[in-house]
């Protein structure tokens, strides 16, 4: 993957977090970059500070139109060559309250094969392009403080890869790149609970873009988390459940 004024992606997710921090480091490489949340003022000020190299567009994952609205997002910026998933869900319910677990499905699940089905087939049709995601380390096994969120990261890890094949058998010529970070210091782990090993935004961004660039198929984040989820999937269940969270 190249830089330059004539590559364009769009970041969904853009507002805040490791969304917003992969857009800008995309701006500062020469990108035009179409960036969609569902604040759109915080997205406005990347518009202030870029100009006519951003692209705004206010989606909400969940919506039923949030495919459209990104094909238009796409027409707007005239074209994509790489489509980056930063939007996300996640919260500890350890009492498994369902209103917290429903809305983790419908974001980090049907949010996400919305977007990401919609990438695909736009590149499909032209010929190629790069699909990154932001899924999580949180998909290697199960996690009992937050079921739905580790299930739904299990899930884009695994549609990923399914996609990854099918277009290899199809004889696309779409790329991807599922990122897999430990906990990042963003609003989405904001609350009472210590988490460690925290990570700072700006540098699994910059993590990030190099994998992109490397054409990386999946990627954890650090290397600290790297030998973490080694050790997790060895661990037999029988041991997995008795460990505490």
């Amino acid at each position: 993957m190249g830089t330059g004024n004539d590559k364009r992606a769009v970041v969904v997710g853009a507002s805040s977090g490791i969304g917003r921090e992969v857009a800008l480091l995309l701006l500062e490489r020469g990108y035009t970059v179409g960036v969609a949340a569902r604040r759109e003022d915080r997205l406005m000020e990347l518009k202030d500070a870029y100009g006519d190299r951003v692209v705004v567009s206010a989606i909400d994952v969940t919506a039923q139109d949030a495919a459209q609205r990104l094909r238009e997002l796409i027409g707007r910026l005239g074209g994509m060559d790489l489509y980056f998933h930063a939007s996300g869900i996640g919260k500890q319910n350890r009492e498994l309250k369902e209103d917290i677990e429903l809305r983790t499905v419908e974001t980090n699940g049907m949010g996400f094969t919305r977007m990401i089905g919609e990438a695909y087939r736009y590149f499909a049709e032209q010929g190629g392009g790069h699909i990154a995601a932001i899924s999580s380390i949180a998909g290697t096994k199960g996690l009992g403080p937050a079921p739905s969120y580790s299930a739904t990261k299990a899930m884009q890890n695994v549609y990923l890869q399914a996609l990854e094949q099918q277009a290899r058998q199809r004889g696309l010529k779409i790329r991807f790149t599922d990122i897999r970070p430990g906990f990042v210091d963003t609003a989405l782990l904001d609350g009472d609970f210590h988490y460690p090993m925290m990570l700072k935004p700006k540098k699994v961004a910059l993590d990030i873009l190099k994998a992109i660039e490397h054409r990386r198929h999946v990627v954890v984040i650090d290397w600290k988390y790297r030998l973490l989820t080694a050790l997790w999937s060895c661990l037999p269940r029988w041991v997995w459940r008795r460990i505490p969270l």
